[in-house]
């Protein structure tokens, strides 16, 4: 009975002002993801996240069910318009070097933009998560998957035209530049230091374009 009392509630706030529910649980994930960077995943809690906001537990149940909800659905948003992002490049009409070049820095400037959410989000074991959330796991991982493959897409397109050069598998270079934009989260941190995520991207496209452009 008390269940249902909070998600009525939840609904009729949602109802009786939508936008002011929307940036509330804005709010909340925002204090959340500071709490997750913090504490990591496992160890934060709901009670966490309302110490960080000051306020109380009882409040934030009137917005979320809990922290794997909240941070589930914030990471989905981002994963997906990362997704829209790469695949947007992919179908476009340039040369392969420009896509790449595009890719990466789209990618690293998305890091940046969500800061720190994405660098939990790749700590996060995608295949050790609560059977609650396996469609989650799921939908991430497929989304994941679809993004290394259009960005292997656009390396055998550059193979196959000769504007790269053949420096091994497309799978391995596309593992090769996630992981030198993933591993950025060990020194990046907005705000600190002269160099923004797009910089870093532009950076990066051109240390892997070097490799890879023919010189013919």
């Amino acid at each position: 009975m008390k269940k249902e009392s909070v998600i009525e509630k939840r609904r009729a706030a949602a109802e009786a002002d939508p936008a002011a529910y929307a940036l509330k649980r804005r709010e909340i994930a925002d204090a959340a993801v500071r709490v997750f960077d913090r504490m990591g995943f496992q160890k934060a809690s709901i009670s966490a996240v309302a110490q960080e906001m000051k306020t109380d537990r009882s409040t934030l149940y009137n917005y979320i069910n809990s922290k794997e909800e909240l941070f589930d659905e914030v990471v989905r948003a981002v994963v997906e318009r990362n997704l829209e992002l790469v695949l947007k490049i992919a179908k476009s009409n340039v040369q392969p070097r420009r896509k790449i070049r595009d890719m990466i820095t789209a990618l690293m400037t998305s890091y940046g933009e969500h800061y720190p959410l994405f660098y939990i989000y790749i700590r996060e074991n995608l295949s050790h998560v609560s059977d609650a959330r396996s469609d989650w796991s799921h939908d991430m991982r497929e989304m994941n998957h679809q993004t290394t493959e259009a960005m292997i897409a656009v390396i055998e397109e550059g193979f196959a035209d000769g504007s790269f050069r053949k420096v091994g598998s497309a799978q391995v270079v596309a593992f090769g530049i996630f992981g030198v934009i993933g591993w950025t989260h060990r020194w990046f941190r907005p705000g600190h230091g002269n160099v923004s995520a797009e910089e870093i991207g532009k950076t990066y496209a051109e240390l892997v374009l070097n490799g890879l452009e023919s010189p013919y």
